[in-house]
């Protein structure tokens, strides 16, 4: 039964990937925290044009 009960009490997250504007990161990762995401990492696309932002929140 511990095992049952933990894994009921386990967070459940969801994730999202956002593209970032070199001029607008500040802002854009400001309003991605306000609605409760929390950065995980910033990586370069691929194409190499523009970072990736990977957040994660607890759902709900």
């Amino acid at each position: 039964m511990r095992g049952a009960a933990r894994l009921r009490a386990m967070t459940k997250w969801e994730y999202a990937t956002v593209p970032l504007l070199i001029h607008a990161t500040k802002a854009i990762l400001d309003q991605w925290g306000d609605d409760g995401w929390e950065l995980v990492t910033v990586l370069p696309n691929p194409s190499g044009e523009q970072h990736v932002a990977y957040l994660k929140r607890a759902k709900a």
